[in-house]
């Protein structure tokens, strides 16, 4: 008679973070942790408590940078070689259905979307950023990138589309949609969506963009992560989707996993311009969304432009200005302007400028702000914060202007100047009057 193997207990082991692997995404391993065996220290990165450790695993299969394994003692090892030994002598069953019918559910989604956004035909620059980096993520799967034109009289906006790197084009063009309103848009941005099922879907984070990309999620019950600064696909297929988080002091790293399309929102200048090439072209899909006029219930009365607010476009400018708390009130901020005028440039200011009631929400620039991209950023009286220098950190050079020689902004400055900024730009704006005099005299 032969005898039964001995049936062995497999091991849990106890969870243990790897050195150097964690990315402090935000605490998602603490609140996975059941057992209170999770908490995290001043950096972000978790603190295993190996007696209250039960290893679920729960926090190994949460960790978006596989930055936790599972510790095993060399008796643990040894059960667990027996176990593969014991699982190997046995017939391999047939493969069984994922256990998890969302997972079956997502693998019909296919494809990168860029939505054009435009104003009347004529288009945001954030759309080909996004482009950009959606060659990079349809590359990563092997899929299509596409774009979606919605509007009246937009076809020309397909060519420009496929300049700019997509092949394939879905293109709504009807009277009803000649102007922006999140119904309708809505409507017909989902009923694409539910049509052809594209995987991940990116929409410029402008203030329509944001209207809208909410609406869809909303509408869809997908996850939507908004403002990102960076875009990747990971080892399994899933978009990474990094973001600022806790007030921008971490970096948050941002799956969804078991709903499709994965989407999210990006702000104007955050990801580079691709290249133009006229000479690309693609495949135009026209559809018509039965959406009519009667059945949407706002109306558009008046369009009020950028030229009669008299609005400055911070977001484009290639010099910019910028002033703090430094400037003291809302008069010295002619100084800056001053050197702005002379420059070809522009003044923008930090939080803390537009809580005190010195400058205007439009100007400011930094996490609550707007992201930036000048060739030039003149920071004056500004202290750094985590949360400004998100939106302008890109700057190909930055100057930064400071009494504090310790300041934060010195750190991303590459030009430094400590001293009085009301006796240094003005000395600055004189010598830049001056040069131009000269090229002028010859």
């Amino acid at each position: 008679m032969t005898e039964e193997p001995k049936k062995l207990k497999r091991p849990r082991g106890i969870a243990q973070l790897i050195p150097g692997k964690c990315i402090a995404c935000g605490a998602r391993c603490e609140a996975e942790c059941k057992f209170d065996a999770i908490v995290m220290n001043d950096k972000g990165e978790p603190i295993i408590d190996s007696k209250k450790c039960v290893g679920c695993q729960r926090c190994v299969k949460i960790c978006p940078a596989q930055a936790i394994e599972m510790f095993f003692t060399p008796e643990e090892q040894k059960i667990l070689a027996e176990l593969a030994k014991q699982k190997t002598a046995q017939p391999v069953p047939e493969a069984e259905e994922p256990q998890d019918p969302r997972l079956a559910k997502i693998k019909e989604y296919k494809g990168v979307w860029i939505f054009t956004e435009h104003t009347e035909g004529k288009p945001a620059e954030v759309s080909w950023e996004l482009l950009g980096v959606g060659a990079e993520l349809a590359k990563a799967r092997g899929v299509e990138l596409c774009s979606v034109v919605i509007g009246e009289k937009v076809e020309h906006l397909c060519n420009e589309a496929f300049a700019y790197g997509a092949s394939r084009v879905y293109l709504v063009d009807d009277p009803v949609f000649h102007y922006y309103r999140t119904e309708s848009y809505n409507k017909a941005f989902c009923y694409l969506i539910e049509k052809y099922k594209p995987e991940i879907v990116l929409i410029g984070a402008t203030g329509l963009g944001r209207d809208l990309a909410g609406a869809i999620a909303t509408k869809l019950q997908t996850g939507l992560t908004a403002d990102c600064t960076g875009l990747a696909i990971d080892e399994k297929g899933f978009l990474l989707q990094t973001r600022p988080a806790f007030g921008g002091n971490i970096m948050a790293t941002i799956l969804t996993e078991f709903t499709r399309p994965q989407m999210s929102t990006v702000r104007p200048h955050v990801m580079p311009m691709p290249k133009k090439d006229p000479s690309r072209a693609g495949q135009i899909i026209t559809e018509k969304v039965p959406v009519k006029e009667a059945d949407i219930a706002a109306k558009v009365l008046e369009i009020i432009s950028d030229e009669q607010m008299d609005s400055v476009d911070v977001a484009a400018a290639e010099v910019i200005v910028s002033g703090g708390r430094g400037m003291c009130n809302a008069e010295n901020y002619k100084i800056l302007q001053e050197l702005a005028d002379e420059l070809g440039g522009v003044v923008a200011c930090s939080r803390a400028a537009v809580e005190a009631g010195w400058m205007p929400l439009e100007r400011q620039v930094g996490q609550t702000g707007k992201t930036v991209r000048p060739k030039i950023y003149i920071a004056c009286g500004i202290s750094g914060a985590i949360q400004h220098l998100v939106g302008m950190q890109d700057s190909d050079i930055v100057i930064a202007i400071n009494r504090d020689k310790n300041a934060p902004i010195f750190e991303v400055a590459a030009f430094g100047i400590v001293g009085d900024l009301f006796e240094v730009v003005p000395a600055i704006t004189a010598y830049v009057r001056e040069k131009k005099k000269q090229k002028v005299a010859r």
